[in-house]
């Protein structure tokens, strides 16, 4: 009878953290949640917990593997911090900190010298690299932190090399330096990927969090370490060695746990040839499992993206065989060992999602084993040209179709393109 004199007034919900609902009992208004008092109870703490270190919103507020990589980032940021606490050991003794005959102005010096050099580093991995961060975010994060892991190796290794002390920790602080600038910079690339409602500077703010949380975690442990690895240098490389096979181990598991849905020029590289093979489009999550996250050194024709006009012409016959059709949005020829592609300044992005399957089904075809004897002469390279361009005018309008019905967004793109933008004459003018 009771439940029958309620009057159901209005529903609520926060997310997906639970239901409520008003109603008037006994003339007067009602707020209550949906389930039992003791799940109220840990849903509380479960909530708050969750607005202090998750982004408002969670999970409908980030992709998919958001919470997978960030549990993954966790423990590799744990095994880095511990690592980290027997470097910084090694350093201070190597300066000097404990020995009666150091002077402060040496070891001054010291730290001046290896800021210095790492400075300089920063300023030179971003000059050359900056622009490659974003399209193969996760090959450079896990560069990132095998570099970190070396240079930490490095500091614990230069007490033991007093002659060239100052060398190896400038070296290791180059090398740092560059972990700062890839870690950074890849670290932000994957917060654009993992925000679904512009949330970017929330993500950011609660990885913080997380980050300052597991900080903490290892100071507490690094305490506990410090006395034992104190003056012994076996514990300390075994250890050290210990902590670094987990920070690799689960920042391995993080990259591979990345699924994104732009495409780069692996991961379009990946689908375009799959579709070519069966006609099978995959999805982001069987392309992003087949791209590798490591940097290959194996033997391929490289591709270049908005390059100058004359990087694939070098007369006006050359301009003649470039031109397939009129109002074409982007010029392609292999020139010097490279396959290079000219953007029109009015390409749009399915353009260049165009030009670069146009590139890879060229550069494929130039790469060994699929080409036992090399291309050498200009007229084949044309006539190869010109044959990918009956294949992508047949092929590429349902290959497009099918990519946006797999998932993939085709609004933006992570192909790493050039500035130059060229406008060139018609092939009829």
């Amino acid at each position: 009878m009771e439940k029958d004199s309620e009057l159901l007034l209005a529903t609520e919900r926060y997310g997906s953290a639970g239901s409520w609902r008003y109603s008037v009992k006994d003339g007067a208004v009602e707020r209550r949640r949906e389930g039992s008092e003791g799940a109220s109870r840990t849903n509380s703490i479960v909530g708050v917990f969750k607005s202090v270190f998750l982004p408002q919103g969670y999970p409908e507020s980030v992709s998919d593997d958001y919470l997978q990589y960030q549990f993954w980032d966790t423990v590799q940021a744990f095994s880095s911090s511990l690592s980290g606490t027997l470097a910084t050991q090694a350093s201070l003794k190597g300066v000097g900190v404990g020995d009666q005959e150091a002077t402060v102005a040496a070891a001054t010096v010291t730290w001046l010298l290896r800021d210095g050099t790492g400075m300089l580093g920063r300023i030179l991995f971003a000059w050359q690299k900056g622009s490659k961060l974003d399209s193969e975010a996760k090959k450079w994060r896990l560069f990132a932190d095998v570099l970190n892991d070396t240079a930490m190796f490095m500091e614990i290794l230069a007490p033991y090399f007093p002659a060239f002390f100052i060398s190896i920790v400038c070296i290791a602080g180059i090398f740092k330096s560059i972990v700062g600038v890839a870690g950074g910079a890849t670290r932000a690339a994957l917060t654009v990927h993992q925000a679904r409602r512009d949330n970017m500077a929330d993500i950011s703010a609660k990885d913080g969090s997380q980050e300052t949380l597991v900080n903490l975690a290892g100071l507490l442990i690094s305490l506990m370490l410090i006395p034992l690895v104190t003056n012994n240098p076996i514990l300390t490389l075994s250890l050290f060695f210990l902590f670094t096979i987990l920070h690799l181990f689960a920042n391995y598991k993080a990259v591979r746990s990345v699924v994104m849905e732009t495409f780069n020029e692996a991961r379009l590289s990946i689908v375009w040839q799959q579709y070519l093979k069966d006609k099978r489009v995959l999805s982001p999550q069987e392309a992003n499992q087949r791209e590798t996250v490591f940097f290959e050194f194996r033997k391929t024709v490289p591709i270049r993206l908005g390059v100058r006009l004359q990087e694939i012409v070098q007369s006006p016959e050359d301009l003649q065989m470039a031109l397939w059709k009129k109002n074409m949005p982007y010029l392609l020829g292999v020139r010097n060992g490279c396959v290079c592609v000219c953007l029109g300044p009015e390409a749009s992005v399915h353009d260049e999602i165009r030009a670069m399957c146009h590139a890879v089904w060229i550069s494929s075809k130039l790469s060994p084993p699929a080409s036992k004897e090399p291309v050498t002469q200009q007229q084949s390279h044309w006539e190869m040209v010109h044959e990918s361009h009956k294949l992508i005018d047949t092929t590429f309008n349902p290959f497009l179709k099918g990519v946006e019905a797999a998932g993939w967004d085709t609004k933006r793109t992570l192909l790493d393109w050039d500035e130059w933008r060229v406008t060139w004459k018609s092939k009829s003018s």
